[in-house]
């Protein structure tokens, strides 16, 4: 299988550099897949679990936001707001993020902003529960 070379930086730390046979990523408009020879991108990311295969081993990263793009030259570059492994991942912090928009809904009047906060809520929750499945296997 071809590869393409993929970097996965957070404001803390560069999470990986390597080359890859696949990234499938949670996009703000949906998930999506990159293979070598992807055509260029610019893609927002939502909170979710990022799925990247090397040499046919899968590697789960948790990203709680940020953006995907896809140069010319097919090298993929995701700036994640926060990122780790599935196996690293602080579930406090998540349970933080957690409380912190339930406070934030009940503050928020009906509309778009509500409905966007909602939207982000049930993401982190989302990954919680996988999480928590990761970790009874």
């Amino acid at each position: 299988m071809a590869t393409f070379h993929f970097d996965l930086v957070s404001p803390e730390k560069l999470l990986f550099s390597g080359e890859v046979d696949q990234v499938d990523a949670p996009g703000a408009e949906g998930d999506f897949g990159v293979l070598a020879g992807h055509a260029a991108l610019i893609a927002a990311l939502r909170p979710g679990i990022m799925t990247v295969t090397v040499n046919g081993q899968a590697q789960r990263m948790v990203v709680l936001g940020g953006f995907a793009e896809v140069g010319p030259d097919g090298k993929l570059t995701v700036l994640a707001d926060l990122a780790d492994s599935v196996e690293e991942f602080d579930r406090g912090l998540l349970s933080e993020r957690i409380a912190a928009q339930e406070e934030t809904i009940k503050r928020l009047d009906a509309g778009a902003a509500l409905d966007r906060a909602i939207e982000r809520l049930d993401h982190f929750k989302e990954i919680d529960q996988h999480l928590e499945g990761t970790a009874l296997h």
